[in-house]
């Protein structure tokens, strides 16, 4: 996995995902942990988070340590529904938490022990345009603060910053292989502010984000869902090394990104997981991976992995038929007949147009 993040051709494609929700664990595996899970599976990265305090509020509502309100869906994710800062009042009395505390880091010093040496740690961080909209409540605040107070977005991402910015530092430090941060800036149709928004009061930060890992000699890797075509010349040159999902369903076709970009960065994506991972059928799956690594993997610097993450809604079996392909399939050096067959296959269109 890191050599693909260099660039470089491994011995096999690697296999990873940044998250793997609980009922694809459970219907494969049972109970066991996401660490385990990771053992089992032989994926080839694992990712790890920091820890948050929580102060449950009754039996599907929790607040964290920034004050923020979640509200945990009947599937067991929990969504932003409230925050702490609603004008500069709030944001003066304002205390963030200490990204010093010493729980702060335990999920990852857990994983260093386990897994360090056989598997790639990739630590889960963060820039400041999500959670500058979880402290204010909403994205529509954000987005009218952008016009009405600048002021007000500037101070609170410095504060974001000020903590993420040292806690992506200390993971670094205590062992991660790799820096990732998830903020997600576009949908399907577009990026969810201008350009100019985007350029002024977010990609400063993912830059100051890329220098923490490079300082550290560490690869960073950037997520975010959606069509970025109209920033991705910006993005990329903020120094990320590689860009993850390259959502499919979103026109990002991750052959597409690596011919005009794989020579600065490298690609990780992009089974599609809203349409083809939960109704397609294994078979279909499989020609889907085919695909992908026939766009993405020649040369080297592809990690396969689905379009955004392995959610409740996908099918275990087509989870599995995923990775077993991609072993089958993803061998250096690369079956040329295969690579020349699939190569111009668009596995999306025949979806939107056919259906799983």
């Amino acid at each position: 996995m890191l050599a693909a993040l260099r660039r470089e051709e491994p011995d096999r494609v690697p296999v990873w995902e940044l998250i793997i929700d609980r009922p694809v664990v459970e219907a494969l595996h049972g109970d066991i942990s996401y660490e385990d899970f990771v053992e089992r599976e032989d994926l080839d990265g694992v990712t790890v988070g920091e820890y948050q305090k929580l102060e449950w509020l009754d039996a599907l509502t929790y607040r964290d340590e920034w004050g923020i309100i979640w509200k945990v869906e009947p599937n067991g994710i929990a969504y932003p529904s409230g925050g702490p800062i609603s004008d500069e009042k709030d944001l003066e009395r304002y205390t963030s938490p200490d990204p010093e505390a010493p729980w702060r880091l335990e999920r990852l010093e857990r994983a260093v022990e386990q897994f360090k040496g056989r598997r790639c740690i990739v630590f889960l961080g963060h820039e400041v345009f999500e959670f500058s909209h979880y402290l204010l409540g909403g994205m529509d605040k954000l987005f009218l603060a952008y016009y009405l107070n600048p002021d007000l977005v500037h101070r609170l991402s410095e504060l974001i910053w000020e903590y993420k910015g040292r806690v992506l530092e200390r993971a670094a430090e205590a062992g991660a292989d790799v820096l990732l941060t998830g903020d997600d800036y576009a949908n399907r149709k577009g990026l969810l502010m201008s350009p100019r928004h985007l350029r002024e009061f977010v990609l400063p930060y993912l830059a100051r984000a890329v220098e923490v890992a490079h300082r550290h000699d560490l690869p960073f890797v950037k997520h975010t869902d959606g069509n970025l075509w109209e920033v991705l010349d910006d993005i990329v040159g903020t120094g990320i090394d590689a860009l993850d999902p390259i959502e499919p369903l979103a026109g990002m076709d991750i052959g597409e990104v690596k011919a005009r970009y794989g020579d600065r960065i490298a690609v990780v994506g992009n089974v599609d997981c809203s349409l083809l991972l939960p109704h397609g059928t294994p078979e279909q799956v499989e020609e889907a991976v085919k695909e992908t690594i026939a766009k993405a993997s020649p040369g080297g610097g592809h990690i396969l992995a689905s379009s955004n993450s392995i959610h409740p809604g996908v099918r275990p079996e087509n989870y599995r038929a995923m990775v077993r392909a991609a072993r089958e399939f993803g061998k250096y050096p690369l079956d040329p007949e295969m690579v020349a067959q699939y190569r111009n296959w668009n596995y999306i269109q025949e979806l939107l147009r056919d259906g799983p």
